[in-house]
């Protein structure tokens, strides 16, 4: 992608899921750095929204592309205990695991099935996943799926994403009586510190 490089410009070239995976398997040991350093907006704003759409309880929460674990203690702090997180690359899980803040982890690619039953999860949150090169709205099914009713999804969609069908999609999931929309936060750069970066936005849809 056009205005990246270093570890960024990497995951944003990559072709396949192996590729991703393999990028942020490098990038694991410096992410939370780099991360902080480019000051990143996203878990922020999508807890925010998690809070104020969802009564802190037992749970459990489901980080979908949990990363390095960024949200594991800020959950659990906002007063969601039980967290369980997803992500596609192993380097990035285990340094999630070294944390000690997910009751379980799970290697799993979104855009396919996953292994959680019907409901599972109370709320679910996700930032940086939809997003260049990554997972579109073909990912939201399944999540949804495993969110009860009257649970939240709080996701954070680049716009590319957003005017690519993910808004679309939203928006028929709406239609359909799927979903409603609790809040659309107005675009924002999610690294200020990071020259070229695409605005996104932060959704919380609550699920019927």
């Amino acid at each position: 992608m056009a205005g990246h490089d270093g570890h960024l410009g990497q995951v944003y070239a990559a072709a396949a899921p192996e590729d991703i995976a393999r990028a942020y398997d490098a990038w694991a040991d410096t992410y939370d750095a780099e991360m902080a350093a480019n000051g990143y907006r996203h878990p922020a704003i999508c807890l925010a929204l998690l809070s104020r759409h969802l009564a802190p309880g037992p749970g459990p929460i489901l980080d979908a592309g949990c990363g390095t674990g960024l949200m594991g203690d800020w959950l659990e702090i906002l007063g969601y205990p039980v967290v369980e997180g997803l992500d596609l690359s192993e380097g990035m899980l285990a340094r999630a695991r070294a944390k000690g803040r997910y009751r379980a982890l799970h290697r799993l690619a979104l855009g396919r099935p996953l292994p959680f039953a019907d409901g599972a999860f109370a709320g679910v949150v996700s930032t940086g996943v939809f997003t260049t090169g990554h997972v579109g709205a073909e990912a939201l099914p399944e999540l949804i799926r495993a969110t009860r009713a009257g649970g939240l999804l709080s996701i954070t969609v680049k716009d590319t994403v957003w005017d690519a069908g993910f808004r679309a999609a939203v928006e028929a999931l709406v239609a359909a009586g799927t979903l409603a929309i609790a809040e659309i936060t107005p675009p924002y750069v999610s690294m200020p510190g990071e020259a070229g970066t695409i605005p996104g936005r932060c959704l919380a849809l609550r699920r019927l």
